[in-house]
């Protein structure tokens, strides 16, 4: 191996230390986040001006309609101030946006999807950009950890009517997790050279000596936010390709565990929490093994470099910044669609034809290896309750998952939880092609390139945004009608559908007593049990996924 890929292999080495030694202190003060009874002073004054008692719990139903209610209300106050840009201060002589795509950015954030179909600097002003997304960077994660935390909850009580209190469990995710963690990752950008400032465009002379206008903007302090939440998106078209948000490898590297840290520590949180840590292991080895297997495909297809130009080129390098090279940018890929991030510091359309599969892949899994913040957690437990039912009836033993039995009702909700994003995909991508006045405006204004590769940029394009990820084949111009709509609608079924039946699933497992263990119940924690969780997860995708595969990326891929 050369220099730079024995550089590759010592990033990948290095962040998965640093990933391992955060592992447990960062998941025990999660658990302790939220586990106590004490709130502190400024969290007090918060209950009190919004009027909530932090000692009234809810149950299921009513947590719902709170993290629905103030989603919509974040949804119409993010909307609002696109469409008053003009008269905002800030705003850098920037018009409105126009509703569509202001409607799509606004169910974009909210969902923590980010999906971007502009270009931020040429689009948003100052006060849009830190008033509006970066505030919804964090009320978003905030609200995927909460959800997360109901569902272990429900696996720790017992016979419990209640699941603890939104309005508690949000403001103390932000207060306690998300505001330190993220203060100090953008303290790390800045020194590392990301920019932090208001200077708006400034007017630089080139060495031939002509004008080029250079953007600013308060960077820092969104970036931190926008990777520790696992939102993406961008100050600026390039992502973290641009040189203001992403300067160095050192930087990239800091990113990437921006990006990883909250949801690789959430499963020794879950383990505190149900009062088994052998259980918040057997769930990280699950995502572990998935993600370094992805990894480890991402890079031998991009190494390899297949394809008539990476051939004649030599190596596969479109679309990948030279600072990076091939490994920092497939390790930098693999993390963000491994977890709802969507960042990118490369472009994900100009990979290798099976490359490209691979981020594609890893979204439908279900972004669960880690995946978001919170919704990572979540969706692998879902996944567990399957795995469980599948043993059980494999070997003839009870359905228990930690003392709470699988009956009806919770298969049920798990089985809609796994339909919910695959019927977006599928039905997006279908009706994209299958009504002939939206194939004819697809087709014209929105394919760049034709064919098969086409195809997969559409496929992309729905699987981003149902899996709530927000990066794209950057060949797909997705500012119509038809995309800002049916993308936007999307973005928010695949993320409050299944928010709402997981919280269904918490209110179940809340209210049943524990069962004893017996020689009948399967063991959860032991190596076997991380194997079929692993399989379960693979195969649940490859079952749903693989015929409109064979259509796109396979097809084009395998010619």
């Amino acid at each position: 191996m050369d220099a730079t890929v024995w550089f590759g292999v010592l990033q990948a080495a290095t962040l998965v230390l640093a990933l391992v030694l955060l592992y447990r202190p960062l998941g025990d003060y999660i658990a302790r986040v939220y586990s106590s009874g004490r709130d502190l002073a400024v969290e007090r004054g918060i209950y009190r001006l919004i009027g909530v008692d932090a000692s009234a719990e809810q149950t299921w139903r009513a947590y719902a309609r709170g993290v629905l209610a103030f989603s919509l209300v974040s949804v119409l106050v993010l909307y609002g101030l696109q469409r008053l840009q003009a008269f905002l201060p800030q705003s850098l002589g920037l018009p409105a946006v126009p509703e569509g795509l202001a409607f799509n950015t606004a169910a974009s954030f909210v969902a923590n999807t980010n999906w971007q179909s502009y270009s931020p600097e040429l689009t948003m002003g100052y006060l849009v950009q830190f008033a509006g997304l970066t505030v919804q960077n964090f009320v978003s994660a905030a609200v995927g950890i909460a959800v997360a935390v109901t569902l272990i909850r429900g696996f720790a009580r017992r016979g419990s009517a209640t699941i603890g209190n939104f309005w508690v469990d949000l403001t103390r995710g932000l207060i306690r997790l998300l505001l330190p963690i993220a203060t100090i990752g953008a303290l790390a950008l800045l020194a590392g050279g990301v920019i932090q400032n208001f200077a708006g465009f400034s007017e630089v002379q080139t060495l031939t000596g002509a004008t080029q206008s250079i953007p600013g903007g308060p960077v820092a302090s969104q970036e931190a936010i926008k990777l520790l939440g696992t939102n993406g998106g961008g100050f600026f078209n390039a992502n973290s390709a641009h040189p203001f948000e992403n300067p160095t490898a050192w930087t990239n590297m800091v990113q990437v565990l921006l990006v990883l840290m909250i949801p690789f520590a959430l499963p020794r949180a879950f383990g505190r929490m149900v009062g088994d840590n052998r259980q918040g292991y057997a769930i990280a080895a699950v995502m572990g093994t998935i993600f370094l297997v992805s990894l480890f495909a991402l890079s031998a297809l991009e190494l390899a470099g297949r394809g008539t130009a990476p051939e004649l080129a030599g190596a596969a390098m479109e679309g990948k910044e030279q600072r990076f090279g091939i490994l920092g940018s497939t390790l930098f890929g693999t993390a963000t669609t491994l977890t709802s991030t969507g960042a990118v510091n490369s472009m994900h359309d100009s990979y290798t034809a099976l490359g490209g599969m691979m981020p594609m892949l890893n979204m439908m899994l279900g972004e669960v290896a880690p995946g978001g913040v919170g919704s990572g957690l979540y969706g692998m437990l879902i996944l567990a309750i399957i795995a469980v039912f599948v043993g059980g009836l494999l070997v003839g033993r009870t359905p228990e998952y930690l003392g709470k039995r699988i009956g009806p009702r919770e298969i049920k909700l798990a089985s809609l939880y796994i339909l919910v994003v695959p019927t977006l995909v599928l039905a997006g991508t279908a009706l994209s092609f299958a009504i002939p006045a939206v194939r004819a405006d697809v087709e014209a204004t929105s394919i760049w390139n034709p064919g098969v590769h086409g195809m997969s940029e559409v496929l992309y394009a729905f699987t981003s945004a149902a899996n709530n990820n927000g990066s794209a084949f950057a060949g797909l111009t997705a500012n119509t009608p038809w995309f800002n709509t049916a993308l936007g609608v999307a973005m928010l079924l695949g993320r409050f559908l299944p928010i709402v039946l997981v919280l269904a699933l918490a209110g179940s497992f809340a209210a049943q007593q524990r069962v004893p263990e017996t020689s009948g119940t399967l063991p959860t924690h032991r190596p076997q049990f991380v194997g079929l969780l692993t399989a379960v997860t693979v195969i649940v995708t490859a079952l749903t996924y693989f015929p409109v595969l064979a259509l796109g990326p396979l097809a084009e891929g395998l010619v």
